[in-house]
């Protein structure tokens, strides 16, 4: 019911807010993405798997109904025994009539040709393991590891999309930011055409010129469309990821901040770690479930019933009753049980290895990460620094041009170069943006 209200007034949000913020994003995120669904979906049967084997410490009950019909002697004569109406004219005494003195030569025809005889029994058995050499709460242990790496597959997913989901917000500030200073280079090629407009017809400037002005525009103009292109791509892929149409977002003011945590966080809260020492620990489970071939198997029994030649018959008068137990302990198997054992023990060995090479990959990449982030961060520092520079040049060849102190290329060619310091800064920015997000999903989320 929770999850309804939450989807009803998210989607009055939307309709009734022009833009998303990236904090309601991120609360939609969790509710609606379908592979987040799917997800949990995975953590709901891996419990219900894991439930399963943990019912075997109950043991099982089970309630049988046989219906037979037999002229077999030995049926016959057993449904008549099992529903406790066996005589002694069931043995042939009835056809036995004195006058041979040796009884055992009587082939009594009641008993060996019965006539047919129809039988119900109903019973009710319970089965109980009382001891499996800890099979079952091995195989438990198992399950449990099993909907603990289900559930940090869900968390690898939720980070993921978020980190997919941040990443698209900042992307599209950076190229919003991008836009508006393409904007107000088409703003000056504006003033920049009419003074060439103005100067040819004083006859200062050649046609030449203003072809060169036009062109220049031509090429930021394209820019501008492929970035409003980008932009389009982005709020689709936003709208995938929320699972709903988006039409506009509040894109962040502030740059990403770096995070504060240190390697020591990372490698205690990184996924791939923890799956690793949960599968590490499922090795161990392994181990101990093949080791229980070695222990005998005990398990009790009990079970009630009735029978007669009509369903449920004199069912007081025909009940019985068995409990019981049995111990069965296999001594030989021609070595199996113990190469299966050897077996586990080196998937063991393999399995903590593999756990040693995830800690040292993880570290080696926020190694990498942090030192690429150091070089996005100085990069982008002097790209700001050049970009300045760029339109401060700029300005001053445009100057000059009016002065006739410089030529239309010389002001073309320096507009280039503003555009191209514009470009490179977003580039480095997302750069930026993308490793620190990278960061953060090692770390299992930002701190």
């Amino acid at each position: 019911m929770k999850k309804i209200i939450f989807t009803l007034l998210s989607a009055m949000l939307l309709n009734a807010s022009e833009t998303l913020s990236l904090e309601e994003a991120l609360k939609i995120l969790n509710t609606q993405n379908l592979e987040i669904k799917a997800a949990t979906l995975d953590v709901e049967a891996a419990e219900e798997k894991a439930d399963a084997v943990s019912g075997n410490n109950w043991g099982k009950l089970d309630i049988i109904q046989d219906v037979a019909n037999s002229d077999s002697a030995g049926n016959v004569f057993g449904f008549k025994l099992e529903s406790r109406e066996a005589n002694f004219g069931d043995f042939g005494f009835a056809e036995f009539d004195g006058t041979n003195p040796n009884i055992l030569t009587v082939q009594p025809n009641d008993l060996n040709y019965p006539e047919a005889r129809t039988f119900y029994q109903t019973k009710l058995k319970y089965e109980l393991p009382l001891f499996t050499g800890f099979q079952i709460t091995s195989y438990t242990d198992i399950m449990d590891s099993m909907t603990k790496l289900k559930s940090l597959d869900k968390v690898k997913v939720i980070n993921e999309k978020i980190y997919q989901l941040k990443k698209s917000f900042y992307d599209m500030s950076l190229l919003e930011n991008s836009i508006k200073n393409l904007q107000i280079i088409l703003t000056n090629i504006d003033k920049l055409e009419d003074m060439t407009n103005s100067m040819i017809e004083a006859g200062y400037a050649k046609r030449t010129d203003l072809l060169e002005v036009q062109a220049k525009k031509g090429n930021v103009e394209r820019l501008v469309s492929q970035m409003n292109y980008n932009k389009k791509l982005l709020y689709h892929f936003i709208g995938f990821l929320l699972n709903q149409k988006v039409d506009s977002i509040k894109v962040p003011k502030q740059n990403v901040a770096m995070p504060s945590f240190d390697d020591e966080y990372v490698m205690n809260n990184n996924l791939d770690i923890k799956k690793a020492n949960t599968g590490l620990q499922i090795r161990e489970s392994m181990v101990s479930a093949k080791m229980s071939e070695f222990y005998p198997m005990v398990g009790a029994f009990a079970e009630v019933s009735t029978a007669d030649d009509e369903f449920l018959g004199d069912a007081g008068d025909h009940k019985a009753y068995t409990v019981g137990a049995r111990l069965t302990w296999n001594i030989f198997k021609g070595g199996v049980d113990y190469s299966k054992v050897q077996e586990a023990k080196i998937e063991e060995l393999k399995t903590q290895s593999q756990v040693n090479l995830a800690k040292n990959g993880i570290k080696l990449q926020v190694a990498k990460l942090r030192t690429e982030i150091e070089t996005q961060d100085a990069e982008v520092a002097f790209l700001e620094k050049e970009l300045k520079l760029a339109n401060e040049i700029y300005k001053n060849y445009e100057a000059r041009y009016r002065e006739k102190l410089a030529s239309m290329s010389d002001v073309v060619i320096k507009q280039s170069s503003q555009i191209q310091k514009i470009l490179e800064l977003q580039m480095a920015q997302n750069k930026r943006n993308e490793r620190i997000f990278a960061l953060m999903k090692l770390a299992n989320g930002d701190k």
